[in-house]
């Protein structure tokens, strides 16, 4: 029988101790252990998880500039048919050979069902291995015991796929949902309790902004600095890549856009309506519209309500324009914006 591990140590002892530096897949973005990867649906979630596996495989730069250490993936595609799969792997290696380190499947049992030693078993019998992607976690995560409370459910879900990724060394990318409500911090925006975020490594949120950044990956965790990163997506290649700069360059740009569309249709709203009605950061669209003031993109009230530069000045605009009936196009852009993109 092997020794018992160990759990306790003095102050002194601790500090004495040498430990290696953590095992990172894609360095700065997703480490050892278990990374949850969340975002709306059609985002693009599957095309980025499909990326880094084949990156990491092949050993080719993650994101177009980040180096990596090539190594074995494992693939759970769970949404996925051979076909479709094949179809985007072709269109991502746009004629390239594919990579002999990465395994695809598009079937695993729940991890209660004996998913998690299906996955324990590829791991053991591929001890370099570099990354698992599971797409999507509710495929995997199984029914909750009844009786249990949904915090517990989810943190307990959690917890079953980290023993097999700290067990091995490895990072689990798991492909997760966000909720439909809008929030300030992006950690509120993925989908199940506080229990998911909670017992993952790292939380990695990617929100789609449809003007100069294509996207950007809202990062936070253990081992992981808390950054924004903005990325650009091309549908032709079915790539993402990182854009150099800052994300909130990026950002501001896209709020601009939207504030402007917002204004033209519906003039007279102060900063925290705008913000609302658009599910943007109050405080991001409060300096953007007094940022766009100095620059005489807008003109303000002494009531503190905006309206494009140029437009009706009468004291009727002091009023604020009625409630409009949906925002949806403003937000995510045209249908064909989100077409194939998963």
């Amino acid at each position: 029988m092997p020794p018992p591990r160990r759990t306790a140590w003095d102050a002194q002892e601790l500090m004495n101790m040498s430990f290696p530096e953590p095992r990172w897949a894609v360095p700065g973005l997703v480490c050892e252990g278990v990374t949850l990867l969340a975002g709306p649906p059609k985002v693009g979630k599957s095309w980025l998880s499909l990326n880094l596996a084949l990156d990491i495989a092949a050993g080719d730069q993650a994101l177009g500039s980040i180096d990596v250490e090539p190594g074995p993936v494992l693939y759970l595609a769970l949404e996925d048919t051979p076909r479709r799969l094949q179809s985007r792997m072709k269109t991502v290696l746009a004629g390239r050979p594919a990579p002999e380190g990465l395994t695809l499947s598009i079937a695993c049992d729940p991890m209660p069902a004996g998913g998690d030693e299906q996955v324990d078993a590829w791991l053991t019998a591929h001890p370099g291995a570099r990354l698992v992607v599971i797409d999507v976690f509710a495929k995997v995560r199984g029914n909750p015991p009844p009786g249990v409370a949904a915090y517990d459910a989810d943190y307990g879900a959690m917890s079953r796929i980290k023993r097999i990724a700290d067990r091995h060394g490895v990072a689990v990318l798991l492909v997760h949902h966000v909720r439909k409500a809008a929030a300030e911090d992006f950690l509120a925006t993925v989908s199940g309790t506080n229990g998911l975020a909670g017992a993952a490594d790292a939380v990695v949120v990617l929100e789609r902004a449809r003007a100069q950044a294509d996207g950007v990956l809202h990062v936070t965790g253990r081992d992981v600095d808390e950054t924004d990163y903005p990325l650009a997506f091309n549908p032709e290649l079915g790539t993402w890549r990182l854009l150099d700069g800052r994300a909130e360059d990026y950002l501001m740009r896209d709020t601009r856009s939207l504030v402007m569309r917002y204004l033209r249709d519906y003039p007279g709203h102060k900063p925290k309506q705008i913000a609302d009605a658009l599910h943007l950061d109050p405080g991001t669209v409060r300096q953007t519209c007094r940022r766009m003031a100095e620059d005489g993109q807008l003109r303000s009230t002494p009531g503190g309500q905006y309206h494009p530069a140029g437009g009706d000045s009468s004291d009727s605009g002091d009023m604020p324009a009625p409630d409009p009936p949906s925002l949806l196009s403003l937000r995510h852009g045209t249908t064909s914006d989100q077409d194939g993109q998963p």
